[in-house]
C-alpha cells in the first residue's frame, strides 16, 4: 500500500482527496481500491486527474478499459505493419554489432523462408480470387459526342476461355484454390516443399594431434609453414622439423643450439624445396630439405629477430624488429638486400606477396605492431590519381628510405587498432586482401588495394592471429587468441562476402598463433602455445577437371 501511495498515480489520488471535504469523501473497499489502483491502464498517454476522483461532478465521464487492445491499421499498409518492408532496418538499433556464431547462418536460413511465406500469405502479388466489378471511368469530356449505333443493348455469351479470372472457368481447374485442403496458398507449399540449400558440415574434432615440444607462446613469430611438396616445416626452440605428410616421417633440418640462436620464423618457396629460416639474432639461413643441406647464410640479415618472411619466386622478403623490409635475390652471390622499404615505426610482424609467385605477383603486404598495413609494389608503380602527384599515404606522406619509388608504400591503411599479424591474399579475385587486429581491435578487414578502400569488416570478438584463404570455396579462416567474452582459442571458418561463419573449431587450451594449409587446399594444421599441432579437414575436395581432360588413357591425343 505504501509503494502505491507513493507512486505517482496514488499521489495525484491522495492529493484529489485532500483537496475534498472529509465528509464528502467515497468510500471505497480496501481490497477493492487496491486492485483497482494496481491494474495498468492500456492507454499510452501520461496519466492526469482526470481519472483520479471519477465521483466529481467536475471531472470527465469515467473511461473503462478492457483487456483486449485492437490496434488500428487504417493510417499504416499491412506490408508496414508485418515489417515487410525490403531492406527495413530495426528501429532501434544495437549500439555495438553483434558478433556472428556458427547458428546464424541456420536461423538466417529460417528467417528468409519465414518471411517469404509471411508475405505470400499476407500480401499476395497476384491473388486469383475474383474481385467484385469496378464501375468503368466516365468518358472524357474532352471527346465529341458520337451517334449511338443500332447495337443490342444485352449480349448473352459464354465465358471466354481467355480470362482464367471468371468464377464459372476457375473451378474447372484442379489446382485452384478452391479445392484446396491446405490452410497455406501454393506459392508458400512450393516453396516449403522446394529442397533447401544444405549447409556444409565440417568435422569438429582434428584427425590427427601431433606433440610440439618448445613451440614458442609468441604472437610476433612465424614458426609453422605447408610446402607444396606437401611437408610440414616447424620451428622448435633451436631447431627445425620436417613432417612428411606422405609417410608421417620426421626429419630434423638444422640445430642452431651451438651458436645459442632461436628460430623466430620459417617460409618455404611457392614452388620447390627451399625453407627459409629466420632467427631471433637477425640471422637468415636457406636449407634444401630433399638434402637437408645449408645453401645460403646471411649472417646479417638484419640487426634484430626477423619474425616475418615471405618468398615471391625466387625474391625472399624479410620483416624483422628494427622496422625494416629487406629484399633479397637468393640467385645473386651478395648477402646485401637489393631493396630496403621502411614504412613501419614498429616491428614488422606480418609479410605476404600476391599471388602463387608468377610474374604478375608483384605487391606486397606487411603488417606492423603499429597497427598499420602497407601494401608495397617493387615496380614503383604508384596509386591511380593525378599526374605528377606524390604517392603519398592517407594524410601523411610516406617515410621513403632512398629515392626510388619501390621504397614508398603503395597504400597505407591505418584503421586497424592493434598490431597486424595476419595478412591473406584472396587467391579467387584479384587485388583483395584481409588483414587481422591484435587484442584491442579483434577486427578482420578487407581491402581493396587496386583501389585503395576498405570493402568490409567483421568484429570476431577476439585477437586475430592468423587468416589463410581457402583454395577449394570462397571462405577464409581466422585463428584467435585473447577474448573478451568466453569463446577464445577458437578457429573460425568464413563465408565470404556474406561473412557469415560456417564453423567454429575448438581444441586448443593456449593462443591459436600459427596456421598453415595443406598443397590440396583440404586440410589445415593449426599450432598453439600448449605444444601441439592439430589437423583439421576443413575444406571440400576440389574437382580436378583439367585432370580430367588431360588423362594420359587419352590415347587419342598421341596420335600424330
Amino acid at each position: 500500500m505504501s509503494g502505491l501511495k507513493n507512486s505517482p498515480f496514488g499521489k495525484r489520488l491522495w492529493g484529489a482527496d485532500e483537496e475534498s471535504p472529509r465528509k464528502n469523501r467515497a468510500r471505497f473497499t480496501p481490497s477493492y481500491n487496491v486492485a483497482s489502483r494496481s491494474t495498468p491502464s492500456l492507454d499510452s498517454r501520461p496519466t492526469t486527474s482526470e481519472g483520479a476522483t471519477p465521483e466529481s461532478p467536475e471531472r470527465g465521464a469515467h473511461r473503462d478499459y478492457g483487456d483486449r487492445f485492437v490496434p488500428s491499421r487504417d493510417a499504416g499498409d499491412m506490408r508496414t505493419s508485418y515489417h515487410l518492408m525490403d531492406g527495413a532496418t530495426p528501429s532501434t538499433p544495437s549500439k555495438s554489432r553483434m558478433i556472428p556464431t556458427e547458428s546464424d547462418a541456420i536461423k538466417e536460413q529460417a528467417n528468409a523462408i519465414f518471411s517469404s511465406i509471411l508475405q505470400t500469405e499476407v500480401t499476395p502479388s497476384s491473388p486469383q480470387r475474383s474481385v467484385s466489378p469496378v464501375r468503368q471511368p466516365a468518358a472524357s469530356t474532352s471527346t465529341l459526342p458520337v451517334t449511338p449505333t443500332r447495337r443490342r443493348l444485352f449480349n448473352f455469351t459464354s465465358p471466354s476461355r481467355s480470362n482464367p479470372a471468371t468464377p464459372s472457368r476457375r473451378l474447372d481447374v484442379p489446382t485452384d484454390e478452391a479445392y484446396s485442403m491446405s490452410p497455406v496458398r501454393a506459392e508458400s507449399r512450393h516453396l516449403l516443399e522446394s529442397p533447401r540449400r544444405q549447409l556444409r558440415s565440417v568435422c569438429k574434432t582434428p584427425y590427427r594431434v601431433l606433440d610440439a615440444p618448445e613451440l614458442a607462446d609468441d604472437f610476433y613469430l612465424n614458426l609453422v609453414d605447408w610446402s607444396s611438396t606437401n611437408v610440414l616445416g616447424v620451428g622448435l626452440g633451436s631447431c627445425v622439423y620436417l613432417w612428411t605428410a606422405h609417410t608421417a616421417h620426421v626429419s630434423k633440418l638444422c640445430d642452431l643450439g651451438s651458436v645459442t640462436d632461436t628460430i623466430s620464423s620459417v617460409s618455404w618457396v611457392q614452388k620447390g624445396t627451399s625453407l627459409a629460416v629466420g632467427t631471433l639474432s637477425g640471422r637468415l639461413h636457406i636449407y634444401d630439405a630433399s638434402t637437408l643441406q645449408l645453401t645460403r647464410t646471411y649472417e646479417r640479415a638484419h640487426s634484430q629477430r626477423i619474425g616475418a618472411l615471405s618468398w615471391n619466386s625466387h625474391i625472399l622478403s624479410s620483416g624483422s624488429r628494427d622496422r625494416m623490409v629487406h629484399h633479397r635475390d637468393v640467385r645473386e652471390p651478395g648477402t646485401r638486400p637489393f631493396k630496403k622499404c621502411q614504412g613501419h615505426r614498429q616491428e614488422v610482424c606480418g609479410l605476404r606477396w600476391s599471388g602463387d609467385g608468377g610474374p604478375q605477383a608483384a605487391t606486397l603486404a606487411s603488417g606492423g605492431n603499429d597497427n598499420k598495413v602497407c601494401i608495397w609494389d617493387l615496380r614503383g608503380s604508384k596509386r591511380p590519381g593525378r599526374l605528377g602527384a606524390p604517392a603519398r599515404t592517407g594524410n601523411v606522406p610516406a617515410v621513403s628510405s632512398g629515392g626510388d619509388d619501390g621504397d614508398v608504400p603503395l597504400w597505407k591503411f591505418h584503421e586497424h587498432t592493434a598490431a597486424v599479424k595476419a595478412l591473406a591474399w584472396d587467391p579467387h579475385v584479384s587485388g583483395i586482401l584481409a588483414t587481422g587486429g591484435g587484442t584491442a581491435d579483434k577486427h578482420i578487414r578487407f581491402w581493396n588495394v587496386q583501389t585503395g578502400s576498405m570493402l568490409n569488416e567483421l568484429d570476431t570478438g577476439s585477437q586475430v592471429c592468423n587468416l589463410t584463404w581457402s583454395l577449394t570455396s570462397h571462405e577464409i579462416v581466422s585463428t584467435h587468441g585473447f577474448s573478451s567474452t568466453t569463446a577464445q582459442n577458437q578457429i573460425c571458418i568464413w563465408k565470404y562476402p556474406s561473412l557469415d561463419m560456417v564453423a567454429s573449431l575448438s581444441g586448443h587450451t593456449h593462443r591459436v598463433l600459427y596456421l598453415a594449409m595443406s598443397p590440396d587446399g583440404e586440410t589445415i594444421v593449426t599450432g598453439a602455445g600448449d605444444e601441439t599441432l592439430r589437423f583439421w579437414n576443413a575444406f571440400p575436395k576440389k574437382e580436378n577437371h583439367e585432370a580430367r581432360r588431360d588423362s594420359r588413357l587419352d590415347y587419342g591425343k598421341l596420335i600424330r
